[in-house]
């Protein structure tokens, strides 16, 4: 009996740390909005490009940070060692959540596949990063 719970236990390690490997392995930017009580949230994000837009997604729509940037207009994204505000949008058209998922899937390959094991991204809502008006990045 012993051995079989060490097993799972072991089992249950590599899995949390592929996992954890699947999700911040690289190519992560973090999106900061504020929240209600003026503290800053800061949410790890995948992310694509498509033409000049920046394409991320909300797992489902009642995420903390998407209602947060949609208060605000605004966010600021941190990428590549740049950090920009960017104006927000939910990406219009009914195609939108299956190009989301598809720039996704083709960027992050089988970290997507594993990550879609373990959420479901059937009401993901697609959003897009633009440039602000209010000035672009602010540098490192």
């Amino acid at each position: 009996m012993r051995g079989a719970a060490a097993g799972l236990a072991a089992a249950l390690l590599v899995l949390a740390g592929f996992t954890g490997w699947a999700l911040e392995a690289g190519d992560v930017a973090v999106i900061a909005t504020q929240r209600p009580d003026s503290q800053t949230r800061k949410t790890h994000v995948w992310w694509a490009t498509d033409s000049d837009s920046i394409w991320v997604e909300a797992a489902t729509p009642e995420r903390a940070w998407l209602a947060e940037a949609l208060a605000s207009g605004e966010v600021e994204l941190t990428r590549d060692g740049r950090r920009e505000r960017l104006r927000v949008e939910i990406a219009p058209g009914p195609g939108a959540h299956a190009r989301v998922r598809a720039l996704l899937r083709e960027k992050y390959g089988l970290r997507d596949a594993w990550v879609g094991l373990l959420q479901d991204t059937s009401r993901s809502v697609a959003v897009l990063l633009h440039p602000s008006e209010s000035g672009a990045g602010s540098g490192r």
